[in-house]
């Protein structure tokens, strides 16, 4: 069975995204945290996206590695992230690029059969599509790079969840601008 990862930058007060979709609240991440994610996408065999976030990544990376200035790791993440399979849960749009399965029906079912079957890691991004998942008892591991501001509100890391979902902690790290990493696993 593969191991299913939800992990993002949130803010202290743990939203992904500030009022109207925002996300400028953490800046540009650190060289060495952007580097971390790069290698966490290295050792993913699938992404998971929702729609919102499938957007956002797939208006910059397709070309990422082409922009004036981008930085080696820019280049390796942006290769990374177009060449590696990717599936989109979304009944809104109905065309997606760049190594990319689009589903529009039920996203638990799905992500249960991908969860079944052989292969390496998946990773999941997006707070409704990770929302379902958590309230599915889906997720296996969540990941937080934590930054140090509180916004007041709103996209929330969590959901609301309908029972206790207790974690064993597996490592903390710390990165520039006092970003904490925290990794834990669901127990089982």
């Amino acid at each position: 069975m593969r191991k299913l990862i939800y992990g993002m930058n949130l803010t202290l007060d743990g939203y992904i995204a500030a009022p109207g979709d925002d996300i400028g609240w953490g800046g540009p991440p650190s060289d060495e945290l952007f580097q971390f994610w790069s290698d966490q996408l290295q050792a993913t065999d699938l992404s998971l996206y929702g729609r919102k976030l499938w957007q956002t990544m797939s208006s910059y990376w397709p070309t990422g590695d082409q922009q004036p200035g981008a930085t080696p790791a820019e280049i390796e993440f942006a290769r990374r992230w177009r060449d590696m399979s990717k599936v989109v849960f979304s009944s809104t749009i109905d065309k997606v690029d760049w190594n990319t399965r689009l589903v529009t029906g039920d996203a638990v079912a799905e992500i249960t059969r991908l969860k079944a079957e052989d292969g390496g890691p998946m990773d999941i991004g997006g707070a409704t599509l990770a929302g379902a998942a958590m309230r599915a008892g889906l997720i296996d591991e969540y990941v937080l790079a934590t930054a140090p501001v509180l916004v007041g509100g709103g996209t929330p890391f969590f959901t609301a969840l309908d029972s206790w979902v207790n974690l064993n902690l597996v490592e903390t790290r710390t990165f520039p601008g006092g970003v904490v990493l925290t990794r834990y696993e669901t127990r089982r």
